[in-house]
């Protein structure tokens, strides 16, 4: 018997953002999860019978994954957009690959071919992002690079010169002569490269064990539970919202004695008032 699955809006754009990234990131979390029954019914829909609204579904719902493992590459310099779009990619490559015999959630499948198309795009755009980064740079990229007529270094007369023609300043002359004259970082280490003080790209890349499904369900939890602690706290009065926020949640932890000599009573109330109200917390949070 096949699972009958709830249909899901396809009027998102499954290459990527295109508009508002935030309204799209929003609009890909507001996709329902699948659970394992639905995806298993829409796998063998997609396998079987090449249903495409089934393997359209079966993207839909694991965008959210796609943006959680692109966040993990932003410090590379790249759009978040560009990011995603390449990551979804991956995630339509997986679809087409995945099998449900297997019996493997395809989130656990596609994370390694979201990661694979990710890695080429930044592969292939390091050198570019270092260069130039906005439209101004770009200009003084392209138009400096005519300028020099060798490959030395230009004199202080020449920086003048190449500044006034361009309309920018003589500073932002020699910073990108420095970007221009800089080598490419490789993105793998030398065998013989020190730890320490070597520098590649590869060494910032997410882990490829980490679980994107687990690490989503990770953050949606401590959302809901910050969530409702703030909710919690309101409940407590004033004193006892106090001494814990002094306590626990301040930058910079107040003792037993100081709330002690603050509220002029023995560090020992301060210790049973704390108590009472965590175990108030408690209950509250229970409750909602």
């Amino acid at each position: 018997m096949t699972t009958a699955v709830a249909p899901i809006n396809h009027d998102l754009i499954l290459a990527g953002p295109v508009g508002s990234l935030d309204a799209y990131i929003h609009a890909v979390g507001g996709i329902a999860v699948l659970s394992k029954e639905d995806e298993q019914a829409l796998a063998n829909r997609f396998r079987d019978g090449e249903d495409l609204n089934a393997a359209r579904d079966l993207v839909m719902a694991h965008l959210r994954f796609v943006v959680h493992i692109a966040k993990g590459y932003t410090g590379y310099g790249l759009p978040l957009g560009d990011l995603i779009q390449e990551g979804n990619v991956g995630l339509m490559k997986a679809v087409k690959r995945f099998d449900p015999d297997y019996g493997v959630r395809l989130v656990s499948f596609a994370v390694h071919w979201i990661r694979a198309e990710i890695h080429e795009f930044v592969l292939k755009n390091w050198r570019i992002v270092k260069v130039a980064t906005t439209k101004a740079q770009r200009k003084l990229f392209f138009n400096l690079r005519k300028s020099k007529k060798s490959l030395a270094w230009l004199s202080h007369a020449e920086t003048e010169a190449v500044a006034k023609d361009l309309g920018v300043s003589p500073k932002e002359v020699t910073e990108m002569e420095r970007r221009l004259s800089a080598r490419d970082a490789i993105f793998d280490p030398a065998p013989d490269a020190d730890d320490e003080r070597s520098f590649t790209p590869a060494a910032y890349l997410p882990s490829p064990d980490a679980d994107p499904a687990v690490l989503v369900e990770k953050t949606d939890w401590h959302d809901d539970a910050t969530h409702r602690m703030a909710e919690a706290m309101t409940t407590l009065d004033e004193r006892s919202r106090h001494i814990l926020e002094s306590r626990w949640l301040a930058e910079k932890k107040r003792t037993l004695h100081d709330l002690a000599d603050e509220y002029g009573i023995s560090a020992e109330r301060i210790r049973q008032i704390e108590a009472n109200a965590i175990k108030k917390l408690r209950a509250a949070m229970a409750v909602s």
